[in-house]
């Protein structure tokens, strides 16, 4: 039985099996500059289309994280939202940590790392 008084995000001592974030949608209505925004900082970005469904941009980071660029409408659009993202150097990204903002306004977190510093151990940060 999970606590009562067990903090909300604490999952140490819950019924439900922890698991990990798998899928990050951005709706924009400016995709072609947003493409080019998060390919300039390293992100190998494959243009999609699901049967009917619209053409969108999406990556898979280590860990299996998608991260996808779908093209919004003024009802659909993805607000305020800030992501963390840790890509390799060779992006002409020097090393270190910097706050980029994507077209749409939203913060980029951005972590560049050498070969060996990746976050998954084998110094891989991008597929």
């Amino acid at each position: 039985m999970s606590d009562p008084n067990q903090p909300l995000g604490d999952l140490t001592h819950a019924d439900v099996a922890p698991g990990g974030l798998s899928l990050v949608v951005i709706y924009t209505e400016q995709l072609e500059a947003c493409r080019e925004f998060y390919t300039a900082l390293g992100l190998r970005l494959v243009e999609e289309q699901h049967g009917a469904g619209p053409v969108h941009y999406s990556t898979t980071m280590p860990g299996g994280l998608v991260l996808e660029l779908y093209p919004g409408k003024p009802d659909r659009t993805t607000g305020r939202l800030r992501l963390g993202i840790t890509v390799l150097t060779g992006f002409d990204q020097p090393t270190g940590r910097e706050l980029r903002t994507d077209p749409d306004g939203r913060v980029v977190d951005l972590h560049v790392v050498s070969g060996g510093d990746g976050p998954d151990g084998r110094g891989q940060s991008i597929p």
